[in-house]
This record gives structure tokens, sequence and C-alpha cells, in this order.
């Protein structure tokens, strides 16, 4: 597809993007000379083996002036040892928020970096910063990896964000998507319902819709001591899912988009896409190339080549349903012809474009020898079949459990109940709803003899999984995924019920899940083998919490390809 780069540029409000994306003026700039501040901390994102990009915004009351910013990177804390520095602007057209693309840096080294505003020519006071470390070249011993996903504000404190804070290495952390919601602060509205709503309410206390709307909200969550701290502390590999736009977004709409109340999905989408790119640590799209088209690749020396994949606005054709989807036939659902209609091989989750590069990166890693191949995706790929809950339980203990709960929980239990007798999955909005590009993917694994670890965020649960071929006769790769920072997970709605060991032993590729916890994966990568740790916080009610190993899996791969076995250990 040929794209008009001034057209594309024009829409994403990117036109004229000099250093740090900033907007270049025609003329000599008059400089704020007023009081400003950072509110809202600093981050760094997208390493490489000899830059990073830092990002903060600053804040100033009264002015559309641009604001000088002052930007060091240093290997020491107290920045005597300055390798890096200049000065960036912060403008309005950019939401007075500042991105640097640092060059020139050593790999495997960790920097501190800081930025401070400018008055009359010179940086005013210690600013805000953090510490960074570029990507390491060569040969390595180990990778560590920090991976989080799905943070409602209203919902709970961020402690699994300051847990990552608090540990004592992470090389990158990596957000897998949901980074904000689009909700507003309605009584109904997701997460409202939580007891720290009443003091975690969403800003604007609406459901996004205008740029204006996006940049509040990311710089409402960027106001959070705890997710600032985490930022602070190592850089991160972004991805967006569907609600930094809205839910169950598609390439064409998204389901909480409703055109003739809400207007043109185009506008909304490139609204939150232009605010996540101002508000978030990552590089700036390529010139030529459209801002949804968001996957590259991170290459941590020979033990691991990163993948970060984009599987919602550039591609993914719209979800099926099973309420418009199921065709009835005789009085019975025709799960026949569902099945045939969810395998059609034209249900995209990627484009022709991102399989090609993803196959093209895979067998250049493999050829360079390097030990993983990890893909940073947003949705759960294992097959999963929704648990029969009655089976499990018992008919008396079910029956008690639906009295327990209210219709609009009860309903979609009875709902699951039903697919899982049918062997229909339950999340049509993942990986399960677009079978045929699930198996390019495998097959693209397979062609190439590949080691892969898929990582995956959206559905509030940790999983330890494996994927195995649509014959079930080879294992491909392993996957764990990620539960949320706070987002309430299935478990959530119904305390008690042995969800995790029915899904366990339902499903084939279900090694391990766990649909109530809150908290993060951390992730070390070493020649021969990799070990996922599901951390999960005490509590997201409190602010003091705790952290425990839920478990513990190691993932050792196979001799000419996929994996040899996900064990816990």
């Amino acid at each position: 597809m040929t794209i008009d780069r001034r057209r594309a540029l024009a829409l994403f409000g990117l036109g004229g993007a000099g250093a740090a994306g900033e907007a270049v003026a025609a003329k000599p700039r008059t400089y704020f000379a007023g009081r400003a501040a950072f509110l809202h901390g600093a981050a760094s994102g997208d390493p490489l083996e000899d830059r990073v990009v830092l990002w903060t915004r600053i804040t100033a009351e009264a002015t559309t002036a641009p604001i000088a910013v002052r930007w060091d990177v240093a290997t020491d804390p107290g920045f005597k040892a300055i390798v890096r520095q200049g000065q960036a602007t912060a403008v309005s057209a950019r939401d007075y928020t500042v991105k640097v693309d640092v060059t020139g840096l050593k790999p495997a080294t960790d920097y501190f970096y800081r930025f401070r505003y400018v008055r009359n020519g010179k940086p005013v006071g210690k600013g805000v910063g953090g510490r960074t470390r570029t990507l390491p070249k060569g040969q390595v011993r180990d990778v560590v990896l920090a991976v989080v996903s799905c943070s409602l504000y209203p919902n709970g404190y961020f402690n699994a964000y300051d847990a990552v804070a608090r540990l004592p290495r992470v090389d990158a952390v990596l957000h897998l998507g949901d980074y904000i919601y689009e909700y507003g602060a309605a009584p109904d509205d997701y997460g409202m319902a939580s007891p720290t709503a009443r003091t975690r309410v969403p800003d604007p206390p609406r459901e996004l819709l205008s740029l204006d709307d996006y940049r509040r909200r990311h710089a409402l969550y960027k106001t959070d001591p705890a997710l600032q701290a985490a930022h602070a502390r190592a850089p991160w590999i972004v991805v967006w899912d569907d609600h930094e736009t809205a839910d169950n977004s598609w390439i064409g709409g998204a389901e909480n988009h409703q055109p003739a109340t809400e207007g043109d999905w185009a506008k909304r989408k490139a609204a939150g896409i232009k605010a996540y790119y101002e508000w978030m640590p990552i590089r700036e799209p390529a010139a030529g190339t459209l801002p949804e088209a968001s996957w590259r690749r991170f290459q941590f020396g020979d033990v691991v080549t990163l993948l970060m994949t984009e599987t919602r606005l550039t591609a993914r054709t719209h979800q099926l349903d099973y309420a418009h989807d199921l065709p009835i036939k005789d009085g019975k659902p025709d799960v026949a012809a569902f099945v045939a209609k969810l395998n059609d091989p034209d249900r995209r989750m990627m484009g022709q474009g991102q399989e090609q590069w993803l196959a093209r990166e895979v067998d250049a890693s493999i050829k360079a020898g390097t030990a993983w191949q990890v893909l940073g995706n947003q949705v759960v790929m294992a097959r999963v079949v929704p648990p029969d809950l009655k089976a499990a339980m018992g008919e008396a203990a079910y029956g008690a459990l639906l009295a327990k709960l209210p219709a609009y929980v009860a309903k979609p239990v009875e709902q699951g109940r039903g697919l899982s007798l049918a062997g229909l999955p339950g999340n049509l909005d993942a990986w399960d709803g677009y079978p045929a590009d699930r198996t390019r993917v495998h097959d693209i694994f397979k062609a190439y003899k590949a080691r892969p670890i898929v990582l995956s965020g959206d559905s509030h649960a940790f999983w330890a999984n494996e994927l195995w071929d649509d014959a079930g006769a080879t294992r491909v790769a392993a996957e764990f995924g990620v539960t949320s920072v706070t987002s309430p997970g299935y478990g959530d709605y119904l305390p008690g019920a042995p969800l995790d060991q029915a899904y366990a032993a339902r499903n084939k590729e279900v090694k391990f899940t766990d649909q109530s916890a809150k908290g993060f994966l951390l992730l070390t990568l070493e020649h021969g083998r990799a070990t996922g740790e599901l951390i999960a916080v005490s509590t997201i009610l409190d602010p003091k919490y705790e952290t425990r190993v839920l478990k513990r899996f190691v993932v050792t791969p196979g001799d000419g390809g996929g994996v040899k076995a996900l064990a816990e250990g």
C-alpha cells in the first residue's frame, strides 16, 4: 500500500518533527520565563545498544509559550560524569511532553538521566530523572525482564508497579497493553465499584473521545507515585492493546465505540495514538510508516531477540460474537457452521507485512545463534476452552454458587459451561478468535526451528501454557500470560470457585493459571533455560502490601526448535 507521508503525519500531529519530535519554529522563539514543575515524572524506553529514548512532561500555568528543557545523561547518580547533554523544547502542540532519542551510548551500561527546565538561559533546580540501561551486545550470561499489563486506575493501587521499582535487578520492563483505560467515572463504569475509586477518580470523569481526553487520562496515570517509580527504575518497552483507544478495538472500530453518538472511529483512534506517542517513552514512527505499525525488534546480545507485535489497529478483522455469529439450526446452535466461520483464513490478527517481518526476524535470530525468540504480544495465544464448573464442583455446589451470583455474572458462567461442552473458546478477542492466523505464526516458529516464548497480557490472569501445533503432535512454544496490575479477573467475580484447577483440567495447553491474583511476571532468560516467576501482590486495596512467588516455571528449549518442556521448578 502506498502511504501519503504528509497526510499520515499531519493526521497524527507528527508533521515537521525534529529532534525528540518537537515542533520546529520558523522564527526565533520567546521562551517561557516563569515557574514550572515536573509533575508527571520521567521515563526511558525503547533501548538499543547505543541509544535510548528519554521522556518527561513539564507543567506551567497560563502559558502557550514554548519551554526550554535541559537534559543530561551520566554514568553516576550525582551527575559528575555527564556523557551526553542537550536542550529540548516543550510545546503546546505536544502537550508539553518532551522526548529525546539519546545516541552515542555504550552497550550494557547503566545510565542516569535528568531533566531541568531552563529560565533566563540556565537550568533550574534538581529537576526530575531516573535510571536506564542500554541493550547488551555479543555474548551475554542472562537477561531479566519484568512484564506488566492492564492497570485500571480506580480499581486499586498500583502495587505491582511499586514492586517492579524495588527489584534488585531488571534490564527492561515490558508493558503489554491497557496502560490506561478509556472508561468514565459513573457509578456503573468499570472499576468504580472498588473501595479505592473514591480517591482514585478517573480524569476526565467521562469516556475518552477527544485528544484532550486521552491526554488528561495519561496525565492522571503518570501522577501515580508507584508508576513514576517503575518508570524511573529501568527502560520500558511498550505496546498498546485495546483500551488505549477503546475496548475490543479492531482496524475498523471497537465494541466500545458507537459512531452514531461518538463520531468517526478514525478520528478517535488517531487521538488515542497521538496521545500515546506523546506520553509514552516509545520511539517515534519512522518516516513513511503509519503510526499504528508499531512492531519492532530488540536484541539482548546472544540470549534474546524480543519481537514486539501489534495485533489491534493495523490488520485485525472484526471479532466474532456468539450472539450474532453462532447460527441456530432446527432450534440448536450450529456449531459446525460457526467453526467454519471461525477458521476462515481471511480472519486476521496480523497483516501480511507484519507476518513477513516476523518471519525475517525469527530467521535472522536463529541464524545469529540467539538462544530465545520472545514475542511481546497483547492477548493469550493458547487454546482455552472455558471450564465446566458444574462437572468440577458437583451439581449441588454449582447450583449454590449460581444462586449467590448476580444475573450479569451467572449468565456468562452458564454460557461458558455451554461453550465448554461444545469445545468452543471462551474469548474470541484473543488468538482463539483467529485460529488460522495463529497457525501461520506457529508455522513461522516451526519453519525456522525457533525456540519461542510468547508473552501475553489482556486476560487479567496468570498463565503458564504449552503451545502445540494444530495436530497436537509438536510442542511449538511456551507462553507466559501476565495478570493485571489492578484490573479485575474472572476469579474476582467467582470467589471460591475452583476456576484455576478446572481450566487446567479442561485444556491441554494450560499447565497453570491463577484467575484472581494481581502482580507481574519476572522472566530470566539464560542459554539453555528460561525461568518465569509469577509474582503476586497481597492486595491492591491498600498501598501497604507484600509480594510472593505464586509459581515458578522453567522452560527448556527443544533440540530441533520449539520447547522441550515447561515444568514447575
